[in-house]
């Protein structure tokens, strides 16, 4: 354990959100989303797990020490349903729950089509797998900075 760090995210994660950069994406994947795969295309190469968690617990997690990209509207994505892209499911409204947490306000997420989000996901950093076994819990994180100190 960790003074300051959440104990859900593990020493491969961690590794890989610090090596990240301003505008990397990271990908949150269900268990049902080809990761393994998609993973091996990644800048990382391998695949991440947070499997005992949901997508939420997850993102939630990872946002305790990621910044989220404040120059662009895609900051964070979910994969929209097939035939269905409006529809927010329960297992999309926590995540956005946990976002606008840790942004201190609403800032939705975009919508971004199902094998948009694979071609999106093969070009990430990274691809970390939760245990989340709801259908579409599957999401993008872009990278922000942090400012110096004053």
């Amino acid at each position: 354990m960790l003074k300051g760090i959440d104990p859900r995210l593990n020493a491969d994660v961690l590794y890989a959100l610090r090596d990240m950069g301003h505008g990397d994406t990271v990908i949150v994947s269900d268990t049902n989303f080809p990761a393994g795969s998609i993973a091996r295309e990644t800048v990382l190469g391998e695949l991440l797990r947070m499997e005992n968690l949901t997508a939420g617990e997850v993102v939630e997690a990872l946002l305790s020490v990621l910044p989220l990209d404040t120059f662009v509207d895609d900051f964070a994505g979910r994969m929209e349903i097939v035939d269905n892209p409006g529809t927010v499911p329960p297992v999309q409204a926590e995540v956005q729950a946990a976002i606008d947490a840790a942004e201190g306000a609403h800032r939705p997420m975009v919508g971004i089509e199902r094998f948009a989000f694979y071609d999106l996901a093969k070009r990430s950093y990274a691809v970390i797998q939760s245990g989340e076994r709801r259908f579409y819990g599957c999401f993008m994180l872009r990278k922000g900075v942090i400012p110096p100190e004053a």
